[in-house]
C-alpha cells in the first residue's frame, strides 16, 4: 500500500548487494500478479497467534486447542514424549528433530556507502522490533522463539586485544558455552587446542555483556554462558585463506568437545559465528529484547555497513539457543519441504565428496564434524549445506541459485536466455534442490543479498534512499 517494490523470482531470482554499490531486478507485470496473489495468501495463512510452549504433551494440546495454537504432529504408532531438563537438553523422539521448521520474519537494513555506521546497527534494532509478530514465545510470554542480528565484526569493541593492521589476520568467535565450570573449562580448552593446532593464535576471551534479566524465565533456565573468542592467524593469512582456516576450526569443534565427553546440543557447545569478516548475536529472546539483552548492541563504537535481523516462529517444537537465527551466512523465512530428502543426500554424498577445496591447502580434514545432524532445524542444516559451498569458492548469488533453483523450465522470461537455463541444467544433475516456500537473505561479509523460492511464497520488499540506505524486509 505503499508503493514498495516487490522481490519477485525473475531471471536470476535474486536480489544482491554489494557494499559500496547495488544492483535490483525489475519486476514484470505477470509477477507483481502473482506475488500479489502471494500475499494474500500467505497473510490469510501465517497467523501465529496462540502458540505456548508446555512441560507435558497433555496440557501442550489441551492448551493448544484452547487458544486455537498447533498441536505437535504426532504420527500413527509414534509416541512423542516431552521432557524438559537443565540446560539445553529437551529430550524427545528422533522423528520430532525431523520435523523442525522455521516460519520467521527476517530482512536487511544496509548502507551503499563505505562507511559502517551504529546508525544501521540502530535502525536494524527498529526493523527487528516491527518483526514481533512474525515469531512466537512461551507460555512465561516472555521467552522467544528466538531472534537475532549477523553485521560486520565491529573492531572497535575488540581494541583490547587487536587493532591496526593486525586486524587483517584477526577472526572472532562468538561462542555459546557451558555455565558448568568444569564443563566450561573442558570446552575453551578443546577449542583452544583446534585453534592451535591449526596455526591459529588465541588473542584472549571476552566476556559478552548480556542483561540476564530481561529474559523470559524459560530462556533464562537454558542460557549458555556467551563469550566471544578473538584469534589471529599464525601464518598471517588474511582473505578467503583465513576464512577458510577458520571454518575448519569450526568444522572441528564438535569432535573435539565429543572427545571430552561434551555434547554440542546437550551441553551447549556451539559457534553462532566464526569468521574474520561477520559475527551473529542471537538467543531465545523476542525481537524487541535482544538489543537489551546484549548490551553492545547499543554501544555506539558497535558500527556495520549493514545488518540482516530475524525473528523465528519455531513450528511445532521446542525452541532452542543454538537454533534462533541467523545462521552463519543466512537468514531463512519459510521452510524446506524437501528436508528428509536432503539430509539423506547429504549424508551419501558426504562419505564420497571431496570437501578439500573448502580449505586451506595440506589441511587435514580427517576429523571434521559431520554436515547435517538430525538435531538441526531445517535451516541451520540449509546453511551449512551454504557454508561449505561459499568456503569451496562458490559466490553467494550462486550458492543459493544452486540449492534454491527457480522454476526455470518453460520460462518465457528465460526464453532468450541460454546461459541461465544450462546453469540450472547442469547443477540439477549435482545438487536436489532444497525446495519450499523460502524467503533467505544471505551474507559472506562482502555481499549482501536476499532471494526467494521458486513459486515466491514468502514475499519481500524492498526500498532504497536518496542517503544511501537499502532495506529489505518479510511481506
Amino acid at each position: 500500500q505503499i508503493g514498495l517494490p516487490v522481490m519477485h523470482r525473475s531471471a536470476c531470482g535474486l536480489l544482491a548487494l554489494l557494499p559500496v554499490a547495488s544492483a535490483f531486478l525489475s519486476p514484470s507485470p505477470a509477477s507483481i500478479h502473482r506475488l500479489q496473489q502471494n500475499d494474500r495468501l500467505v497473510s490469510g495463512l501465517s497467523s501465529h497467534a496462540g502458540r505456548t510452549m508446555s512441560l507435558g504433551r497433555s496440557s501442550f494440546l489441551s492448551h493448544a486447542r484452547a487458544v486455537g495454537g498447533r498441536a505437535p504432529l504426532l504420527r500413527s504408532g509414534q509416541q512423542n514424549q516431552w521432557t524438559c531438563s537443565e540446560g539445553n537438553a529437551v529430550k524427545h523422539a528422533d522423528f520430532q528433530y525431523l520435523e523442525e521448521r522455521d516460519a520467521c520474519g527476517v530482512g536487511f537494513v544496509a548502507t551503499r556507502k563505505a562507511e559502517p555506521s551504529h546508525d544501521v546497527v540502530s535502525k536494524a534494532s527498529v526493523a527487528l522490533g516491527c518483526m514481533e509478530h512474525r515469531g512466537a514465545c512461551g507460555a512465561d510470554s516472555d521467552s522467544g522463539d528466538g531472534s537475532g542480528m549477523m553485521t560486520q565484526i565491529p573492531w572497535e569493541l575488540f581494541e583490547d586485544y587487536v587493532k591496526g593492521d593486525g586486524i587483517k589476520h584477526a577472526g572472532v568467535g562468538m561462542l555459546f558455552l557451558p555455565k558448568d565450570e568444569n564443563k566450561l573449562k573442558d570446552a575453551k580448552e578443546a577449542i583452544e587446542q583446534v585453534c592451535k593446532k591449526n596455526d591459529i593464535e588465541v588473542l584472549g576471551w571476552r566476556e559478552v555483556p548480556v542483561k540476564e534479566e530481561v529474559l523470559g524465565q524459560q530462556a533464562r533456565d537454558g542460557a549458555p554462558k556467551i563469550e566471544q573468542l578473538v584469534m589471529k592467524s599464525g601464518k598471517g593469512l588474511t582473505g578467503e585463506e583465513l576464512e577458510q582456516t577458520l571454518y575448519l576450526c569450526m568444522r572441528s569443534i564438535q569432535g573435539a568437545v565429543a572427545e571430552r565427553g561434551l555434547d554440542w546440543f546437550d551441553d551447549q557447545v556451539y559457534a553462532a559465528s566464526f569468521s574474520s569478516r561477520t559475527i551473529v548475536y542471537k538467543g531465545m529472546v523476542r525481537s524487541v529484547v535482544l538489543a537489551q539483552f546484549y548490551k553492545d548492541l547499543t554501544n555506539e563504537r558497535y558500527k556495520s555497513q549493514f545488518a540482516i535481523y530475524h525473528r523465528r516462529f519455531s513450528t511445532n517444537t521446542m525452541p532452542r539457543w543454538p537454533l534462533a537465527q541467523p545462521f552463519r551466512n543466512m537468514g531463512h523465512n519459510g521452510e524446506i519441504n524437501t528436508l528428509l530428502g536432503n539430509i539423506n543426500w547429504m549424508r551419501a554424498r558426504e562419505a564420497v565428496m571431496d570437501q578439500a577445496c573448502a580449505f586451506p591447502e595440506g589441511a587435514d580434514i580427517s576429523k571434521l564434524d559431520p554436515l547435517s545432524s538430525k538435531k538441526n532445524s531445517d535451516s541451520a542444516n540449509l546453511d551449512e549445506a551454504v557454508t561449505l559451498a561459499i568456503r569451496a569458492g562458490k559466490t553467494p548469488m550462486e550458492t543459493f541459485m544452486i540449492m534454491v533453483p527457480e522454476a526455470y523450465k518453460d520460462q518465457p522470461e528465460l526464453a532468450d536466455k541460454q546461459e541461465i537455463t544450462d546453469f540450472f541444467d547442469y547443477y540439477s544433475g549435482l545438487q536436489e534442490a532444497w525446495d519450499g516456500p523460502a524467503l533467505l537473505v544471505f551474507s559472506d561479509g562482502r555481499k549482501l543479498g536476499a532471494s526467494l523460492d521458486r513459486n515466491g511464497l514468502r514475499p519481500a520488499r524492498y526500498l532504497t534512499t536518496t542517503d544511501g540506505l537499502v532495506c529489505m524486509m518479510s511481506e
